[in-house]
């Protein structure tokens, strides 16, 4: 499978955002569309921090 769990990183606490996201899309201005298996999509002004791929887990951290 290649589903990750993608979380937020707020003051070094990983918050899940999204179980089993499987699409992400970085747009020009700094947002993501994330989209996961079950049809839930969100969009969040962030970054990539980290990618864990062997774990299944990415985590983002916001743009203020």
């Amino acid at each position: 499978m290649c589903e990750a769990n993608v979380y937020i990183d707020r003051n070094g606490q990983e918050k899940l955002f999204m179980e089993q996201a499987n699409i992400i899309i970085f747009h020009k201005d700094g947002t993501l569309f994330i989209e996961n298996i079950f049809g839930e999509r969100k969009t969040i002004a962030a970054r990539v921090k980290e990618m864990k791929l062997v774990e299944h887990k990415i985590i983002l951290e916001e743009s203020w």
